[in-house]
């Protein structure tokens, strides 16, 4: 089995030098590791992943050039727990979740991706507490609603459930590894969220301010 140094790795694509890259021995390959608020772009064949509830990621590529990356995004909530809709352009929320989509898709584009060529999956959403309010489903809603303004066709997906996922995504290739995890053995994930539902909340998407 070839194992690669982290000091042999290709260097990240400027900006992205705090995420979180290993050797993944059981796939054999560079991974990148992406926690909630958090996005990857790469030339390189590498693997993305990252763990989803009520979160939710878009895998985008172009399709001709292999550049392409991950998203994690969760919307923030208003004080009485609702969500204006994609159409609420002035809402935090809606001006938080075209953050999270337009730098990432900007950042593809930049480094040699074409609009035209770009493929999308997305993933996540779940209930997966029964005490939680269904931000998965307005996370949901708002990407589907973004990527149709955008015209951006969603070529594969796996959203809601009541169940986490682990999403392992090779921008490269465009192959998609997903597996739901129904034996949620601690609640890490729930506290995760729980803690990047408080920042964002207490972050507007201005001036100085940087949610990934």
């Amino acid at each position: 089995m070839v194992t690669i140094a982290k000091k042999d790795f290709p260097p990240v694509i400027k900006g992205f030098e705090s995420i979180n890259r290993y050797w993944d021995k059981r796939h054999n390959i560079i991974a990148a590791k992406i926690l909630p608020g958090e996005y990857y772009v790469t030339k390189q064949d590498e693997m993305v992943c990252t763990v989803l509830g009520s979160c939710v990621s878009a895998c985008i590529r172009d399709a001709k050039v292999g550049v392409g990356g991950m998203n994690h995004f969760m919307l923030p909530l208003s004080d009485d727990g609702n969500w204006g809709g994609a159409d609420d352009l002035v809402s935090t929320a809606t001006r938080y979740g075209n953050y999270a989509m337009e730098h990432m898709i900007n950042d593809i584009l930049t480094h040699g991706g074409t609009r035209r060529n770009l493929e999308v999956k997305v993933f996540g959403g779940g209930k997966i507490m029964s005490t939680m309010s269904d931000i998965g489903n307005k996370n949901i809603q708002f990407v589907q609603d973004y990527l149709a303004q955008e015209g951006l066709k969603i070529i594969g997906e796996d959203l809601g459930d009541i169940y986490p996922r682990k999403v392992l995504y090779y921008p490269y290739t465009g192959r998609v590894l997903m597996k739901k995890i129904k034996d949620l053995h601690n609640d890490t994930i729930v506290k995760r969220e729980e803690a990047y539902q408080h920042d964002i909340e207490k972050k507007p998407v201005e001036g100085d301010i940087e949610l990934f």
